[in-house]
């Protein structure tokens, strides 16, 4: 060391520029820092040494800051205390239940055809999820799920840019109805017609659109969510002034990827929004058997992330901390979490009976008592922006499209059956060659069991 020592003095001697990188790190408080911050001036190491909070003085009348790296905003305490929780997070809201606006400096200053527009989208959600719910007790398509209770989530759509890229989970229906997936692309989807842009090969509700920028819905839960982060990530490394929304529900944030997602978009500071939909079920298990602690909104804290706890019943509240969460993403490349708290009135999905698991009554309570759809339209109504008549009129309207639509999907055939095999590698490789042969060779031995007719080709192409 005092050979370090007799190194700065004599360096710092003969060359200026030296002494110049000396007081970059401010190190002439101090002897032991100054000897510290000579091995990185003369190797040309261009990070800050932890050790310089070693030397840090504490200031008079304040509590002493730890200097260990890993928790650098900790302080010193004389007193053992374990800590199990912290104050509960509040939840922001902008209307209460009736549709009153509790702050009106919260209001949004928007138009009538903005508003309009969401309420409409709501209620189109709402009947379409009502005819395919009935559309598969027929059999007429495989499977479905609802978004009862949990519209009001089409106010973050509205936060966003069309450009800003989504990640969904499988209850995302209205964010793509508010960016222009048609009635035609949902019931084409539902139905894996020749007509689906996912060619057949996904299950029901599990959405895509390259151009409406919503990534195709997978089942697994949580794998969207460090997907989300890395997209985020390339968005700012290609300096584009999007961010990336990801949604998911308070079951999949009990999953692993959940974890390091956020911690990858807080270290690596990706512009991402991650919306959690807390609807109190992950499928029949209760959010207080899911955890312990104070929702998810607390995990996003711990992860050093923007966090805030929001009503998802209020359209309003959602669409202001969607818009705040985007600023802080774009501009300063800050993550954040966004707990929407809500209750989930249909069923997990149409493989579900909920009432196994939860009483009637609760159900209807909170149909009836904290609805978003109403809740949204008594505040279109004190506007004088909707009325009875309009609705009703909406609704016989929309729910004739919407059976328009259903009708035309019906009749398309399925795709063709080399849809199975395309688009799995560049070139088909052997085992893809393989497989189809082999299913070219049972369709000729057992022709009654592949009715060919129902696809497109009718098996020719195959």
């Amino acid at each position: 060391m005092a050979g370090l020592h007799g190194l700065y003095h004599s360096h710092s001697t003969r060359k200026p520029e030296i002494r110049q990188k000396f007081k970059h790190f401010g190190v002439f408080r101090n002897l032991k820092c100054v000897k510290q911050a000579v091995f990185f001036a003369l190797h040309g190491r261009r990070f800050i040494s932890t050790s310089r909070i070693l030397y840090q003085e504490t200031i008079k009348n304040e509590r002493e800051k730890v200097h260990f790296p890993g928790a650098t905003e900790s302080y010193f305490t004389n007193k053992m205390q374990f800590i199990q929780s912290i104050d509960p997070i509040p939840t922001y809201r902008v209307m209460d239940r009736q549709g009153k606006i509790d702050d009106p400096l919260n209001e949004p200053q928007v138009t009538e055809e903005f508003a309009v527009k969401i309420y409409k989208d709501m209620i189109t959600l709402n009947v379409l999820d009502l005819i395919l719910y009935e559309a598969q007790r027929q059999g007429r398509i495989s499977f479905y799920m609802t978004n009862y209770g949990e519209e009001a989530y089409i106010g973050s759509a509205a936060g966003l840019d069309s450009e800003d890229v989504v990640f969904g989970q499988y209850r995302e229906s209205g964010v793509l109805l508010y960016r222009g997936f048609t009635l035609d692309e949902f019931m084409d989807q539902c139905y894996s017609n020749e007509k689906d842009l996912g060619k057949g090969r996904q299950m029901p509700v599990h959405y895509g659109s390259k151009k409406l920028n919503f990534q195709t819905i997978s089942s697994p839960l949580a794998t969207q969510i460090p997907q989300a982060s890395g997209a985020a990530y390339s968005l700012k490394m290609a300096g584009q002034k999007n961010c990336v929304m990801c949604y998911f529900g308070e079951g999949a944030a009990s999953e692993g990827d959940f974890h390091a997602a956020l911690n990858i978009a807080a270290t690596m500071k990706c512009p991402v929004i991650f919306f959690c939909r807390n609807n109190g079920f992950a499928i029949s298990t209760p959010a207080l058997e899911q955890y312990k602690g104070d929702g998810i909104a607390s995990r996003g804290i711990g992860y050093g992330i923007d966090t805030i706890r929001v009503d998802g019943n209020d359209v309003w509240a959602i669409y202001n901390v969607t818009k705040a969460a985007r600023k802080l993403a774009v501009e300063e490349h800050r993550p954040t979490l966004i707990e929407a708290m809500t209750y989930r009135i249909g069923h997990h999905s149409t493989s579900d009976d909920s009432s196994a698991y939860r009483s009637k009554k609760e159900v209807e309570d909170w149909k009836r008592l904290d609805n978003p759809i109403i809740r949204f339209r008594n505040w279109l109504e004190d506007k004088n922006w909707w009325n009875e008549k309009v609705e009703s009129e909406f609704r016989t309207l929309i729910r004739k499209e919407i059976l328009n639509a259903f009708s035309k999907a019906e009749k398309y055939r399925k795709p063709s059956i080399t849809e199975l095999f395309n688009d799995v590698y560049d070139h088909p490789t052997p085992n893809i060659i393989a497989q189809r042969q082999k299913l070219k060779q049972l369709i000729e031995k057992y022709p009654k069991n592949y009715p060919l007719e129902n696809f497109r080709n009718e098996g020719k192409d195959l």
